[in-house]
């Protein structure tokens, strides 16, 4: 299926990222703080498209002076209202087929919660979720738990014998770190060898230092695509520092055609100033393998 319609759909592209991050923090945008939702609760009760999720944090982790950064330890805003969006009727990536039950999704910083896969994962044939080593603990017992809470007879279900594997689900949690590990080889030990329909990532880019390795690893897992559509990248953020916002769009658009969803086909709480946005890109000709 041709990505041509869903393209069309988006509307004009971004082509100065000045430009975007002007008109973007013009916006009246709400205090949202550094945007947790409660950065001392050990345990979130939350409801996501009509689904109760009960979600551990790690207080202590997110307060640790852990190299490598502990965000991942605690649910941010967006993230809820991530979610929601892309499981909305008449979701823009459902209607052009990008997200069916057929479809590949792999998720960069997924963090502690697995709020996403859970929500997103049953409408998938595969979901990986990855994240720096420290938040996998967590994150399989979030989605284990979750998981176990919406089906019938798994009491009687033998533990899977592949650990990062959660039991009656299609969602494979893996380690990748964006500085270390290498792209390809991570795709091909974890049955992506042919890359994947979609990329995900929910609120990844806080600082400088992240830009440059989170689009590389981007631009990577896009390039391992071999079939004739190409990967889809949808970043959701919160508007918080507008250097760091223009200096990630910058190179990202260097690598990547780049469209913001328009209010039309988002969700009330994701709208024009609410403090947050969602950004779609496709790999530009002469990057990709595939093109």
């Amino acid at each position: 299926m041709s990505l041509a319609p869903f393209i069309t759909q988006l509307g004009a592209e971004i082509e100065d990222a000045s430009e975007e991050t002007f008109l973007l923090f013009s916006q009246d945008i709400p205090s949202q703080n550094l945007g947790i939702i409660d950065s001392q609760a050990p345990l979130l009760e939350l409801s996501i498209a009509s689904r109760d999720l009960s979600i551990k944090q790690s207080p202590t982790v997110l307060n640790s002076a852990r190299g490598g950064g502990t965000t991942g330890a605690v649910v941010w805003k967006v993230t809820p209202r991530f979610a929601e969006w892309l499981i909305s009727p008449g979701n823009l990536l459902a209607r052009h087929g990008i997200v069916s039950p057929e479809s590949s999704v792999l998720e960069l910083g997924c963090g502690i919660a697995g709020i996403v896969p859970l929500t997103l994962a049953p409408l998938v044939q595969q979901y990986i979720a990855t994240d720096q080593a420290y938040a996998l603990k967590l994150l399989k017992e979030n989605i284990d738990q979750n998981t176990a809470s919406t089906q019938t007879g798994t009491k009687n279900k033998k533990p899977s014998k592949r650990a990062n594997v959660v039991p009656s689900s299609n969602i494979q949690i893996e380690s990748l770190d964006w500085e270390i590990d290498d792209v390809n080889s991570f795709l091909k030990s974890n049955n992506a060898p042919e890359g994947v329909d979609l990329v995900i990532a929910c609120d990844c880019i806080y600082n400088y230092a992240l830009i440059k390795p989170f689009v590389q690893t981007c631009v990577d897992i896009c390039r391992s695509r071999t079939g004739e559509r190409p990967t889809v990248c949808v970043i959701a953020q919160q508007l918080r520092q507008p250097d760091v916002f223009e200096e990630w769009l910058e190179e990202f658009n260097k690598h990547f055609r780049t469209w913001r969803v328009s209010d039309e086909a988002l969700t009330d709480d994701l709208k024009e100033n609410s403090g947050f946005m969602i950004h779609i890109g496709i790999l530009r000709q002469g990057e990709s393998m595939a093109a």
